[in-house]
């Protein structure tokens, strides 16, 4: 299963960071990492979101295929490459809701920061929490455990667990805890490398957050 519905929410993992969330007749994308095969025009992107400049975040080719021609584009400040269209620079701390919401999406701009042991600002990365049909959705970009995580109110979290993203499924699972969504998907890693186990991570966050619900996807 590579996808989970919400409501009239729907959130697809393409693998990697990369997600395909729709609802509210808004189709988007965050850091979208693709297979060759085209898009169709009804899956394309009315909303696209970059955490930061990696390739596996952002994609140059899967960028490509999945922007419309009207599409958004939001990016960190410190992303060098060029977009066309409506392209727009945020930092940590914007908020784009209510009368400046994109397209009638709310997004707040949250800090990422790298590190294991002692967390330090991203290169500009950042995360971001997507309010579209009701649901408040936050996609962690390649974080450690970020100062003030415990109050973001959100319902679904998208966390990273491939250990050099940089949370492995320890990390991973006390973030969770500190967010207590009301559902969790792991990120970031991939299943077919067997270096990360998303079922410890499951565990560990079943024990400690009993109320919160573990999902794992399986990447388109």
């Amino acid at each position: 299963m590579s996808s989970t519905t919400i409501g009239n929410v729907i959130i697809n993992w393409l693998g990697h960071a990369g997600f395909m969330i729709k609802g509210d007749d808004r189709v988007i994308y965050i850091d979208p990492y693709l297979p060759a095969e085209d898009i169709p025009f009804e899956d394309m992107a009315d909303i696209l979101l970059i955490t930061q400049e990696h390739d596996e975040h952002c994609h140059p080719d899967s960028i490509r295929k999945v922007r419309k021609p009207d599409a958004t584009t939001l990016v960190p400040e410190s992303v060098s490459l060029e977009f066309r269209g409506d392209a727009r620079r945020v930092t940590a701390g914007d908020s784009l809701v209510g009368e400046l919401s994109i397209k009638g999406v709310g997004i707040e701009v949250v800090p990422a920061y790298v590190g294991k042991e002692i967390p330090e600002p991203a290169e500009g990365g950042v995360g971001y929490i997507v309010e579209v049909g009701g649901i408040r959705i936050y996609h962690a970009g390649d974080t450690g455990i970020i100062q003030g995580m415990e109050s973001l109110s959100v319902d679904v979290a998208l966390l990273p667990i491939g250990g050099t993203s940089p949370m492995d499924e320890e990390k991973a699972a006390e973030a969770a805890i500190l967010l207590s969504p009301k559902m969790v998907i792991p990120m970031h890693y991939s299943p077919e490398a067997g270096n990360v186990n998303p079922e410890r991570f499951a565990e560990l966050v079943r024990s400690k957050a009993p109320n919160t619900d573990v999902l794992i996807l399986d990447p388109l």
